[in-house]
């Protein structure tokens, strides 16, 4: 199972873990409604190195990014569900609407973006960082019929035919 960790904390262990040589991977989002294409993401993602971590925005920045009534679900819950899934060795939660100060400070070996961000089709700041320090961009496949507004939709959809 995973730990939750503060900043302050996973910062010493990227340092013990270069000194081990292990490869760190990183990735973050909202995982605000934990579903299959998550945990297959993160399944792929863990499988590009040794250890995973997982950048989890905060409700603050999923709000911003999102808008009113997201995340469903507070951070701390996301949190929790993220780190009892195998895949996952340490989840940080952040406020940052994107990743490239933490990305900076952390220099994990690879950072993993779902593949809409590849060939440029959506901005990923932190793309240039990653290559500042020699590290590697690698692309999550999507499984379409897995995502959040996938599944809030379906919800909706119900709901209203039950009226």
């Amino acid at each position: 199972m995973g730990l939750i960790v503060e900043w302050e904390e996973l910062l010493p262990l990227r340092q013990q873990w270069r000194a081990e040589g292990k490869t760190v991977v990183w990735t973050n989002g909202c995982f605000d409604l934990l579903h299959l294409g998550h945990v297959k993401g993160l399944q792929w993602a863990k499988a590009q190195g040794d250890v995973l971590v997982v950048g989890l925005n905060s409700d603050q920045s999923v709000r911003q990014l999102k808008g009113a009534g997201r995340p469903v679900f507070p951070q701390g819950y996301r949190a929790e569900m993220l780190a009892a899934l195998g895949a996952v060795d340490y989840v940080v939660i952040f406020d940052d609407l994107e990743p490239s100060r933490l990305v900076a400070e952390l220099q994990p070996d690879v950072v993993c973006k779902g593949e809409d961000y590849a060939d440029g089709k959506k901005p990923m700041p932190e793309a240039e960082v990653v290559r500042s320090y020699g590290g590697r961009v690698c692309f999550v496949p999507l499984y379409e019929d897995y995502s959040t507004t996938h599944l809030l939709q379906t919800i909706a959809d119900l709901s209203s035919r039950a009226e």
